[in-house]
C-alpha cells in the first residue's frame, strides 16, 4: 500500500518506516544486519566513527520510495548519513524529503502523531492557489 506521506526514524540499528494517511498507518521496520558500534574505546587511533552500510540505507531508501512527503527523524547522525546517501544514490526520494529533525527513540505512535502535525503545518504553509 502506497500513502502520500512517511515519516522514518533512524539510527545505526534501525529504521521504523512509517507511512500514513488521516486513519491508516502502515509499519515497517528495518533492522541493520551489521550495526557497528559508533564510538572507541580510549586509547583507540583513528575517530572511532563507522563507515555508513550502505546495503542498510539502500533498504531504507527502498521502502521509502512511494512517499511524496518524507520526514526524517532520529537522534544522532545516521539520519544525515541517509540523506547524503539519498543524495548520491535515490536523489528521487532525496527531493521528496520535506524535514529532519532529531528525536530520541519515538514510539511509532508518537513519531506518527508528530508528523501528522508537521505536515498540517507545513501544508498551511504553502501558498494555497
Amino acid at each position: 500500500m502506497s500513502h502520500y506521506h512517511a515519516v522514518v526514524w533512524i539510527d545505526h540499528a534501525e529504521a521504523h518506516v512509517l507511512e500514513f494517511t488521516s486513519d491508516a498507518v502502515e509499519r515497517k521496520r528495518v533492522r541493520n544486519p551489521h550495526p557497528q558500534q559508533v564510538h572507541h574505546k580510549a586509547g583507540g587511533v583513528g575517530s572511532g566513527k563507522a563507515a555508513p552500510d550502505a546495503a542498510y540505507l539502500k533498504d531504507v531508501a527502498s521502502n521509502l520510495a512511494d512517499a511524496k512527503e518524507i520526514l526524517v527523524l532520529g537522534p544522532g547522525n545516521a539520519k544525515l548519513e541517509l540523506l547524503r546517501y539519498l543524495h548520491r544514490h535515490a536523489p528521487s526520494v532525496e527531493a521528496n524529503i520535506v524535514g529532519v529533525e532529531t528525536a530520541d527513540h519515538p514510539t511509532d505512535a508518537q513519531a506518527v502523531a508528530h508528523a501528522r502535525k508537521y505536515f498540517a503545518a507545513a501544508d498551511r504553509m504553502q501558498p494555497q492557489l
